[in-house]
Protein backbone atom coordinates (compact mmCIF):
# COMPACT_ATOMS: atom_id res chain seq x y z
CA UNK A 1 0.00 0.00 0.00
CA UNK A 2 1.05 3.67 -0.33
CA UNK A 3 1.30 5.69 2.73
CA UNK A 4 -1.78 7.61 2.28
CA UNK A 5 -3.47 4.27 1.84
CA UNK A 6 -2.12 3.09 5.04
CA UNK A 7 -3.26 6.22 6.43
CA UNK A 8 -6.43 6.16 5.60
CA UNK A 9 -7.60 1.99 5.48
CA UNK A 10 -7.57 0.94 9.47
CA UNK A 11 -8.22 -2.39 10.61
CA UNK A 12 -9.38 -3.28 14.68
CA UNK A 13 -11.07 -6.45 16.55
CA UNK A 14 -13.10 -5.93 19.02
CA UNK A 15 -12.32 -8.32 21.97
CA UNK A 16 -15.42 -10.44 21.14
CA UNK A 17 -13.21 -11.68 17.25
CA UNK A 18 -15.52 -8.37 15.39
CA UNK A 19 -13.30 -7.06 12.76
CA UNK A 20 -14.13 -3.16 11.53
CA UNK A 21 -12.33 -2.01 8.57
CA UNK A 22 -12.71 1.57 7.39
CA UNK A 23 -11.22 3.51 4.37
CA UNK A 24 -11.40 7.55 5.19
CA UNK A 25 -12.27 9.44 1.92
CA UNK A 26 -12.31 12.80 3.14
CA UNK A 27 -12.74 14.38 -0.60
CA UNK A 28 -17.21 13.46 -0.26
CA UNK A 29 -19.85 13.75 1.53
CA UNK A 30 -21.43 9.96 2.16
CA UNK A 31 -20.31 6.97 3.83
CA UNK A 32 -21.16 3.53 3.41
CA UNK A 33 -21.48 0.62 5.94
CA UNK A 34 -21.48 -3.21 5.59
CA UNK A 35 -22.63 -5.32 7.82
CA UNK A 36 -21.03 -8.85 6.56
CA UNK A 37 -21.01 -12.16 7.59
CA UNK A 38 -18.46 -14.78 6.27
CA UNK A 39 -20.72 -17.51 5.33
CA UNK A 40 -23.50 -17.79 2.49
CA UNK A 41 -25.51 -20.07 0.71
CA UNK A 42 -22.67 -22.54 0.02
CA UNK A 43 -22.66 -23.39 4.45
CA UNK A 44 -26.03 -24.85 4.66
CA UNK A 45 -27.51 -28.45 4.38
CA UNK A 46 -29.31 -29.99 1.58
CA UNK A 47 -32.58 -30.05 3.22
CA UNK A 48 -32.27 -25.96 4.30
CA UNK A 49 -30.68 -24.56 1.16
CA UNK A 50 -31.61 -21.02 0.56
CA UNK A 51 -31.80 -20.49 4.62
CA UNK A 52 -29.48 -18.26 4.32
CA UNK A 53 -31.20 -15.90 1.08
CA UNK A 54 -34.24 -16.24 3.03
CA UNK A 55 -32.80 -14.87 6.41
CA UNK A 56 -31.11 -12.08 4.44
CA UNK A 57 -34.88 -10.96 4.01
CA UNK A 58 -36.14 -11.41 6.78
CA UNK A 59 -34.21 -9.75 9.22
CA UNK A 60 -35.94 -6.30 7.55
CA UNK A 61 -39.30 -7.99 8.40
CA UNK A 62 -38.90 -6.07 12.00
CA UNK A 63 -36.69 -5.67 15.60
CA UNK A 64 -38.10 -5.61 18.76
CA UNK A 65 -38.11 -1.84 18.80
CA UNK A 66 -38.80 -1.28 14.87
CA UNK A 67 -41.29 -2.10 12.28
CA UNK A 68 -40.76 -2.76 8.86
CA UNK A 69 -42.22 0.28 8.13
CA UNK A 70 -40.10 1.77 10.47
CA UNK A 71 -36.90 0.69 9.67
CA UNK A 72 -37.74 1.78 5.86
CA UNK A 73 -38.92 5.22 6.65
CA UNK A 74 -35.95 5.88 8.78
CA UNK A 75 -33.42 5.55 6.07
CA UNK A 76 -35.77 7.16 3.54
CA UNK A 77 -36.06 9.78 5.81
CA UNK A 78 -32.15 10.62 5.78
CA UNK A 79 -31.83 10.24 2.25
CA UNK A 80 -29.89 6.96 2.39
CA UNK A 81 -30.23 3.41 0.57
CA UNK A 82 -29.98 0.53 2.08
CA UNK A 83 -29.94 -3.09 0.83
CA UNK A 84 -28.89 -6.72 1.80
CA UNK A 85 -27.39 -9.38 -0.95
CA UNK A 86 -26.50 -13.02 -0.15
CA UNK A 87 -23.95 -14.84 -2.18
CA UNK A 88 -22.23 -18.55 -2.12
CA UNK A 89 -19.75 -17.33 0.47
CA UNK A 90 -21.24 -14.43 2.20
CA UNK A 91 -23.52 -11.82 2.86
CA UNK A 92 -24.31 -8.45 3.42
CA UNK A 93 -26.34 -5.56 4.88
CA UNK A 94 -25.48 -2.32 4.24
CA UNK A 95 -26.60 1.30 4.10
CA UNK A 96 -25.03 4.63 2.08
CA UNK A 97 -26.14 7.96 3.83
CA UNK A 98 -24.60 11.52 4.23
CA UNK A 99 -21.90 11.35 6.56
CA UNK A 100 -23.87 13.70 9.40
CA UNK A 101 -26.26 10.59 9.59
CA UNK A 102 -23.69 8.23 10.01
CA UNK A 103 -24.78 7.01 13.65
CA UNK A 104 -28.24 6.95 12.69
CA UNK A 105 -27.80 4.54 9.84
CA UNK A 106 -25.49 2.08 11.98
CA UNK A 107 -28.26 2.09 14.49
CA UNK A 108 -30.60 1.19 12.38
CA UNK A 109 -28.55 -1.25 10.72
CA UNK A 110 -27.12 -3.24 13.77
CA UNK A 111 -30.69 -3.51 14.82
CA UNK A 112 -32.29 -5.51 12.31
CA UNK A 113 -29.41 -7.55 12.76
CA UNK A 114 -29.06 -7.97 15.92
CA UNK A 115 -32.67 -7.62 17.05
CA UNK A 116 -34.98 -9.81 14.72
CA UNK A 117 -38.34 -10.25 15.76
CA UNK A 118 -38.97 -13.84 12.99
CA UNK A 119 -42.83 -13.68 13.63
CA UNK A 120 -44.28 -16.41 12.39
CA UNK A 121 -46.92 -14.65 9.89
CA UNK A 122 -43.80 -12.46 8.64
CA UNK A 123 -42.08 -15.96 7.97
CA UNK A 124 -45.13 -17.29 6.64
CA UNK A 125 -45.76 -14.14 4.11
CA UNK A 126 -42.00 -14.17 3.45
CA UNK A 127 -42.15 -17.87 1.72
CA UNK A 128 -44.66 -16.86 -0.63
CA UNK A 129 -42.41 -13.89 -1.57
CA UNK A 130 -39.07 -16.02 -2.49
CA UNK A 131 -41.33 -18.68 -3.98
CA UNK A 132 -42.42 -16.03 -6.53
CA UNK A 133 -38.44 -14.70 -6.73
CA UNK A 134 -37.68 -18.67 -8.05
CA UNK A 135 -40.61 -18.65 -10.10
CA UNK A 136 -39.48 -15.00 -11.55
CA UNK A 137 -35.56 -16.36 -12.08
CA UNK A 138 -36.95 -19.66 -13.81
CA UNK A 139 -38.21 -17.17 -16.56
CA UNK A 140 -35.45 -15.35 -17.18
CA UNK A 141 -33.21 -17.84 -19.38
CA UNK A 142 -29.93 -16.67 -19.12
CA UNK A 143 -30.19 -17.06 -15.44
CA UNK A 144 -31.62 -20.08 -15.39
CA UNK A 145 -29.16 -21.78 -17.69
CA UNK A 146 -26.11 -20.35 -15.65
CA UNK A 147 -27.99 -22.00 -12.28
CA UNK A 148 -28.30 -25.29 -14.39
CA UNK A 149 -24.54 -24.64 -15.44
CA UNK A 150 -23.48 -24.10 -11.95
CA UNK A 151 -25.49 -27.15 -10.16
CA UNK A 152 -24.15 -29.62 -12.35
CA UNK A 153 -20.79 -28.20 -12.47
CA UNK A 154 -20.17 -28.51 -8.60
CA UNK A 155 -22.93 -31.68 -8.98
CA UNK A 156 -23.33 -33.08 -4.87
CA UNK A 157 -21.73 -30.12 -3.34
CA UNK A 158 -23.76 -27.33 -1.79
CA UNK A 159 -21.37 -24.55 -3.65
CA UNK A 160 -23.48 -25.92 -6.81
CA UNK A 161 -27.10 -24.92 -4.91
CA UNK A 162 -28.83 -22.30 -5.77
CA UNK A 163 -28.98 -19.17 -3.37
CA UNK A 164 -32.82 -18.89 -3.59
CA UNK A 165 -32.81 -22.41 -2.50
CA UNK A 166 -35.73 -24.20 -4.30
CA UNK A 167 -39.38 -24.50 -4.11
CA UNK A 168 -39.40 -27.56 -1.86
CA UNK A 169 -37.01 -26.56 0.88
CA UNK A 170 -38.27 -23.19 0.84
CA UNK A 171 -41.70 -24.29 1.65
CA UNK A 172 -40.29 -26.25 4.58
CA UNK A 173 -38.97 -22.90 6.58
CA UNK A 174 -40.37 -22.47 10.14
CA UNK A 175 -39.29 -20.20 12.77
CA UNK A 176 -37.58 -22.87 14.51
CA UNK A 177 -35.01 -23.50 11.37
CA UNK A 178 -34.72 -19.40 11.16
CA UNK A 179 -33.86 -19.15 15.01
CA UNK A 180 -31.37 -21.98 14.68
CA UNK A 181 -29.57 -20.86 11.33
CA UNK A 182 -29.47 -17.49 12.81
CA UNK A 183 -28.13 -18.37 15.79
CA UNK A 184 -25.09 -20.69 14.19
CA UNK A 185 -24.26 -17.20 11.23
CA UNK A 186 -24.74 -14.06 13.69
CA UNK A 187 -21.50 -14.71 15.68
CA UNK A 188 -18.86 -11.92 16.12
CA UNK A 189 -15.99 -14.52 15.09
CA UNK A 190 -18.25 -14.66 11.84
CA UNK A 191 -19.00 -11.19 11.42
CA UNK A 192 -17.40 -7.62 10.30
CA UNK A 193 -18.51 -4.51 10.37
CA UNK A 194 -17.23 -2.47 7.06
CA UNK A 195 -17.51 1.21 6.03
CA UNK A 196 -15.54 3.81 3.45
CA UNK A 197 -16.33 8.00 3.24
CA UNK A 198 -16.13 10.71 5.57
CA UNK A 199 -15.70 9.24 8.35
CA UNK A 200 -13.13 8.75 11.50
CA UNK A 201 -11.87 5.44 12.26
CA UNK A 202 -11.88 5.75 16.02
CA UNK A 203 -15.10 7.23 16.48
CA UNK A 204 -16.75 4.68 13.79
CA UNK A 205 -15.06 1.81 15.98
CA UNK A 206 -16.72 3.34 19.16
CA UNK A 207 -20.08 3.15 17.19
CA UNK A 208 -19.76 -0.23 16.77
CA UNK A 209 -18.60 -1.50 20.01
CA UNK A 210 -21.84 -0.01 21.50
CA UNK A 211 -23.58 -1.80 19.25
CA UNK A 212 -21.63 -5.26 19.06
CA UNK A 213 -19.41 -5.61 22.24
CA UNK A 214 -21.77 -7.27 24.50
CA UNK A 215 -22.10 -10.64 22.36
CA UNK A 216 -20.03 -13.10 23.47
CA UNK A 217 -17.07 -14.52 21.42
CA UNK A 218 -17.75 -17.58 19.01
CA UNK A 219 -17.60 -18.43 15.43
CA UNK A 220 -19.54 -20.91 13.29
CA UNK A 221 -16.93 -23.56 13.45
CA UNK A 222 -17.98 -24.26 9.67
CA UNK A 223 -15.06 -26.21 7.41
CA UNK A 224 -15.81 -25.94 3.52
CA UNK A 225 -15.30 -29.22 2.10
CA UNK A 226 -13.54 -28.69 -1.46
CA UNK A 227 -15.92 -29.64 -4.76
CA UNK A 228 -14.87 -31.85 -7.19
CA UNK A 229 -15.62 -30.63 -10.50
CA UNK A 230 -18.20 -32.86 -12.52
CA UNK A 231 -17.78 -32.34 -15.74
CA UNK A 232 -21.23 -32.70 -17.66
CA UNK A 233 -23.31 -32.22 -20.94
CA UNK A 234 -26.72 -31.22 -19.64
CA UNK A 235 -29.60 -30.46 -22.41
CA UNK A 236 -32.61 -28.93 -20.91
CA UNK A 237 -35.77 -29.74 -22.78
CA UNK A 238 -37.49 -25.53 -22.13
CA UNK A 239 -40.19 -23.53 -25.00
CA UNK A 240 -38.15 -20.99 -25.91
CA UNK A 241 -37.29 -18.58 -28.35
CA UNK A 242 -33.45 -18.70 -28.48
CA UNK A 243 -31.56 -21.57 -27.07
CA UNK A 244 -29.20 -20.48 -24.00
CA UNK A 245 -25.77 -21.97 -24.16
CA UNK A 246 -23.27 -21.89 -20.97
CA UNK A 247 -19.80 -23.53 -21.51
CA UNK A 248 -17.23 -23.88 -18.70
CA UNK A 249 -14.33 -25.26 -17.30
CA UNK A 250 -12.28 -25.43 -13.95
CA UNK A 251 -10.11 -22.41 -13.20
CA UNK A 252 -8.24 -20.86 -10.20
CA UNK A 253 -9.41 -19.92 -6.79
CA UNK A 254 -9.48 -16.55 -6.01
CA UNK A 255 -6.75 -16.01 -4.19
CA UNK A 256 -4.26 -17.62 -6.19
CA UNK A 257 -1.16 -16.44 -7.09
CA UNK A 258 -2.06 -16.43 -10.94
CA UNK A 259 -5.10 -14.59 -10.51
CA UNK A 260 -4.36 -11.43 -12.71
CA UNK A 261 -3.41 -14.18 -15.57
CA UNK A 262 -6.72 -15.51 -15.31
CA UNK A 263 -8.59 -12.03 -15.05
CA UNK A 264 -6.48 -11.06 -18.40
CA UNK A 265 -7.84 -14.53 -20.02
CA UNK A 266 -11.09 -13.62 -19.48
CA UNK A 267 -10.79 -10.05 -20.83
CA UNK A 268 -9.30 -11.33 -23.96
CA UNK A 269 -11.51 -14.15 -24.40
CA UNK A 270 -15.10 -12.62 -23.96
CA UNK A 271 -14.71 -9.36 -21.54
CA UNK A 272 -15.83 -6.66 -24.10
CA UNK A 273 -16.71 -5.48 -27.48
CA UNK A 274 -13.10 -5.89 -28.26
CA UNK A 275 -12.89 -9.59 -26.87
CA UNK A 276 -12.34 -12.38 -29.72
CA UNK A 277 -16.02 -14.14 -28.90
CA UNK A 278 -17.43 -10.93 -29.25
CA UNK A 279 -15.87 -9.80 -32.23
CA UNK A 280 -15.55 -13.17 -34.34
CA UNK A 281 -19.15 -14.90 -33.26
CA UNK A 282 -21.30 -11.52 -33.34
CA UNK A 283 -19.32 -8.89 -35.21
CA UNK A 284 -18.23 -11.22 -37.76
CA UNK A 285 -20.53 -14.12 -38.28
CA UNK A 286 -23.56 -12.63 -36.52
CA UNK A 287 -24.68 -15.72 -34.46
CA UNK A 288 -25.71 -13.74 -31.51
CA UNK A 289 -26.98 -10.91 -29.77
CA UNK A 290 -25.29 -11.49 -26.30
CA UNK A 291 -22.35 -13.58 -25.96
CA UNK A 292 -19.73 -13.35 -23.19
CA UNK A 293 -17.26 -14.98 -21.06
CA UNK A 294 -16.93 -14.72 -16.93
CA UNK A 295 -15.40 -16.26 -13.77
CA UNK A 296 -17.09 -17.38 -10.95
CA UNK A 297 -13.78 -17.32 -8.37
CA UNK A 298 -14.19 -19.14 -4.91
CA UNK A 299 -12.00 -19.73 -1.73
CA UNK A 300 -10.61 -23.28 -3.10
CA UNK A 301 -12.29 -23.41 -6.79
CA UNK A 302 -13.44 -21.48 -9.66
CA UNK A 303 -15.13 -21.69 -12.73
CA UNK A 304 -14.28 -19.73 -16.37
CA UNK A 305 -17.64 -20.06 -18.79
CA UNK A 306 -18.87 -18.64 -21.71
CA UNK A 307 -22.62 -17.35 -22.30
CA UNK A 308 -24.32 -16.94 -25.67
CA UNK A 309 -28.01 -17.18 -26.53
CA UNK A 310 -28.56 -17.53 -30.62
CA UNK A 311 -31.28 -19.07 -32.71
CA UNK A 312 -31.62 -23.22 -32.57
CA UNK A 313 -30.58 -23.47 -35.93
CA UNK A 314 -27.49 -21.98 -34.97
CA UNK A 315 -26.74 -23.24 -31.64
CA UNK A 316 -23.97 -25.75 -32.51
CA UNK A 317 -22.36 -23.51 -34.67
CA UNK A 318 -21.76 -20.94 -32.00
CA UNK A 319 -20.70 -24.16 -29.44
CA UNK A 320 -18.31 -25.02 -32.18
CA UNK A 321 -17.14 -21.03 -32.08
CA UNK A 322 -16.48 -20.97 -28.34
CA UNK A 323 -14.48 -24.20 -28.90
CA UNK A 324 -12.59 -22.80 -31.50
CA UNK A 325 -11.79 -19.79 -29.59
CA UNK A 326 -10.30 -22.06 -26.66
CA UNK A 327 -8.36 -23.39 -28.86
CA UNK A 328 -7.00 -20.10 -30.17
CA UNK A 329 -5.66 -19.41 -27.39
CA UNK A 330 -3.86 -22.74 -26.60
CA UNK A 331 -2.27 -22.66 -29.71
CA UNK A 332 -1.67 -19.39 -31.19
CA UNK A 333 0.28 -16.93 -28.96
CA UNK A 334 -1.53 -14.06 -27.84
CA UNK A 335 -0.11 -10.89 -29.18
CA UNK A 336 1.81 -8.46 -27.05
CA UNK A 337 -0.53 -5.54 -28.30
CA UNK A 338 -3.48 -7.83 -27.52
CA UNK A 339 -2.41 -8.01 -24.06
CA UNK A 340 -1.55 -4.70 -23.37
CA UNK A 341 -5.22 -3.81 -24.61
CA UNK A 342 -6.41 -6.33 -21.69
CA UNK A 343 -4.17 -5.07 -19.29
CA UNK A 344 -5.73 -1.17 -20.00
CA UNK A 345 -9.21 -2.82 -19.99
CA UNK A 346 -8.86 -4.25 -16.91
CA UNK A 347 -7.13 -1.71 -15.02
CA UNK A 348 -9.43 0.82 -16.20
CA UNK A 349 -12.42 -0.93 -15.28
CA UNK A 350 -11.03 -1.95 -12.11
CA UNK A 351 -10.17 1.91 -11.18
CA UNK A 352 -13.76 3.36 -12.08
CA UNK A 353 -15.31 0.72 -10.05
CA UNK A 354 -13.91 1.68 -6.91
CA UNK A 355 -15.08 5.59 -7.32
CA UNK A 356 -18.08 5.35 -4.83
CA UNK A 357 -18.05 4.69 -0.82
CA UNK A 358 -19.99 1.74 -1.31
CA UNK A 359 -17.44 0.00 -3.49
CA UNK A 360 -14.80 1.01 -1.36
CA UNK A 361 -16.51 -0.43 1.65
CA UNK A 362 -17.26 -3.86 -0.04
CA UNK A 363 -13.24 -3.93 -1.57
CA UNK A 364 -12.67 -3.66 2.20
CA UNK A 365 -14.74 -6.75 3.58
CA UNK A 366 -13.68 -8.53 0.88
CA UNK A 367 -9.96 -8.47 0.53
CA UNK A 368 -10.36 -9.14 4.14
CA UNK A 369 -12.28 -12.13 3.71
CA UNK A 370 -10.16 -13.87 0.87
CA UNK A 371 -6.47 -12.32 1.25
CA UNK A 372 -6.28 -11.15 5.07
CA UNK A 373 -4.56 -8.52 3.51
CA UNK A 374 -5.35 -5.20 1.89
CA UNK A 375 -4.05 -4.75 -1.90
CA UNK A 376 -3.59 -1.02 -2.82
CA UNK A 377 -4.41 0.02 -6.54
CA UNK A 378 -0.73 0.58 -7.09
CA UNK A 379 -0.06 -2.97 -5.83
CA UNK A 380 -2.76 -4.35 -8.05
CA UNK A 381 -1.87 -2.92 -11.04
CA UNK A 382 1.72 -3.79 -10.69
CA UNK A 383 0.51 -7.35 -10.49
CA UNK A 384 -1.57 -6.68 -13.57
CA UNK A 385 1.57 -5.28 -15.89
CA UNK A 386 3.90 -8.40 -13.90
CA UNK A 387 1.03 -10.94 -16.46
CA UNK A 388 3.42 -12.08 -19.82
CA UNK A 389 2.41 -13.67 -22.92
CA UNK A 390 4.07 -16.81 -21.85
CA UNK A 391 1.86 -16.24 -18.68
CA UNK A 392 -1.04 -16.72 -20.54
CA UNK A 393 0.00 -19.54 -23.27
CA UNK A 394 0.48 -21.50 -19.96
CA UNK A 395 -2.95 -20.62 -18.32
CA UNK A 396 -4.21 -21.21 -21.09
CA UNK A 397 -3.30 -24.79 -22.01
CA UNK A 398 -3.95 -25.31 -18.10
CA UNK A 399 -7.37 -24.63 -18.71
CA UNK A 400 -8.56 -25.52 -21.60
CA UNK A 401 -8.02 -29.40 -21.92
CA UNK A 402 -10.05 -32.37 -23.52
CA UNK A 403 -12.24 -33.80 -20.77
CA UNK A 404 -12.00 -30.86 -18.72
CA UNK A 405 -15.20 -28.73 -20.49
CA UNK A 406 -18.79 -28.41 -19.39
CA UNK A 407 -21.68 -27.61 -21.06
CA UNK A 408 -25.26 -26.59 -20.60
CA UNK A 409 -27.77 -25.82 -23.70
CA UNK A 410 -31.33 -24.74 -22.72
CA UNK A 411 -34.31 -24.33 -24.96
CA UNK A 412 -36.34 -25.98 -28.03
CA UNK A 413 -33.90 -28.72 -28.85
CA UNK A 414 -35.99 -30.50 -30.72
CA UNK A 415 -33.32 -33.32 -31.07
CA UNK A 416 -30.24 -31.18 -30.75
CA UNK A 417 -27.73 -33.51 -29.16
CA UNK A 418 -24.24 -32.60 -28.63
CA UNK A 419 -21.13 -35.17 -28.50
CA UNK A 420 -18.06 -35.19 -25.98
CA UNK A 421 -16.17 -35.01 -29.22
CA UNK A 422 -17.40 -31.66 -29.96
CA UNK A 423 -15.63 -29.86 -26.72
CA UNK A 424 -12.96 -31.54 -27.34
CA UNK A 425 -9.77 -28.76 -26.80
Amino acid sequence: MTAEEKRNIRRQALPNGLLVLTEQMPHIRSVSIGIWLKTGSRHEELAANGISHFLEHMVFKGTRTRSAEDIARQIDALGGHMDAFTAKECTCFNAKVLDEHLPVALDVLSDLVLNPVFNEQDIARERGVILEEIKLDEDSPDYLVHEIFTQNFWKGHSLGLPILGTRQTVRRFDRSLVLDAYARNFLPGNLIVSAAGNLEHDHFVDLVAQKFQHLPAGSNGFHDSVPAVSTAITLSQKKLEQVQICVGVPAHPIAHPRRYATYLLNVILGGGMSSRLFQNIRERQGLAYSIYSDLDLYRDTGCLSVYAGTSPETALRVVDGIMDEFRALKNKPITEEELQRAKGQLKGSLMLSLESSNARMSNLARQEMYFDHFFGLDEITALIEAVTVRDLAELANEYFQTGRVSATVLGDLNGLSLSPERLAC
